[in-house]
């Protein structure tokens, strides 16, 4: 079972996951040591055996837990905060026990990305979770650039040391203009949600030092004006390729979301007038 925990509010840990930690016969987590303070702080008497898997033994560990699931043992693995797999430990666990055919399923919780996905005031018909850009300027600069174009709200974890390079680099590879939310101890007591453009959030985060665990929210790009001559020209460009002009009008058309008709019309007399 992979278990979520509290992100900063221990008021969010529900009765599943006290009870799941309780009569748990392994429970694996990121840390023991933060493991048994939640424990304490929940009032639970830990009987399981408490094993370590983190990002450098998870690939060794995650056997074991296998093994001790298939003999019928309960399973429960933690990270420190929020849900196990999502840029936390856990996946080569869930992707050996499916494969040994170990049942796995998930105690909902507290999600980080999905709570200032809600708050920062962006499209949440469509987001894109990309968990932390790389620390390097290149390849920071080269994993920005190929999310020009992403039209979906995209979500990232960040430090606060990198944030404000962070949020300057994004103003000069998305637009100084771009919406954003920097979310800040999220449902811990200094939560504090920041919106704006991302040149208006990057000022504020280089005008002082900001501290504490950080979700960014980016709209994604707006969709650029198309109108019927932008229309045009790519159903002349499909034509002179070979295509019948009643099928790339119409196809175009579609895509763009202007009127067929209005296309095929306009297409007509460009290629023929």
């Amino acid at each position: 079972m992979l278990a979520a925990t509290p992100i900063g509010n221990i008021a969010d840990a529900s009765p599943r996951l006290h009870e799941a930690l309780s009569q748990a016969d392994v429970v694996a987590a990121e840390d023991t040591r933060s493991l048994r303070d939640l424990a304490r702080r929940l009032g639970i008497s830990l009987r399981a055996d408490v094993v370590s898997h983190h990002d450098h033994n998870e690939d060794t560990r995650a056997q074991m837990l296998v093994d001790r699931a298939i003999t019928g043992d309960v399973v429960v693995v933690v990270s420190d905060a929020g849900m196990p797999t999502v840029a936390d430990p856990g996946h080569p666990l869930v992707v050996k026990a499916a494969a040994a055919g170990v049942d796995v399923t998930a105690l909902p919780g507290p999600s980080a990305v999905l709570m200032a996905l809600a708050v920062s005031g962006l499209s949440t018909h469509a987001f894109v979770f990309e968990g932390f850009i790389p620390r390097k300027n290149g390849e920071r600069g080269q994993a920005l650039e190929a999310l020009a174009t992403e039209a979906r709200t995209m979500v990232f974890f960040e430090s606060p040391h990198r944030l404000a390079s962070t949020l300057a680099h994004m103003a000069q590879i998305f637009g100084a203009d771009r919406p954003a939310a920097v979310c800040r101890e999220l449902t811990k007591r200094h939560e504090e949600v920041r919106r704006g453009s991302l040149a208006e959030l990057s000022d504020w985060a280089g005008s002082g030092e900001v501290r504490g665990e950080m979700v960014v929210v980016v709209g994604g790009r707006p969709p650029e004006a198309v109108n019927v001559e932008t229309a045009v020209a790519e159903v002349r460009a499909r034509v002179q390729a070979g295509e019948r002009t009643k099928d790339a009008a119409r196809d175009v058309a579609q895509t763009v979301g202007l009127p067929v008709r209005d296309v095929y019309a306009a297409a007509i007399e460009d290629l023929h007038g």
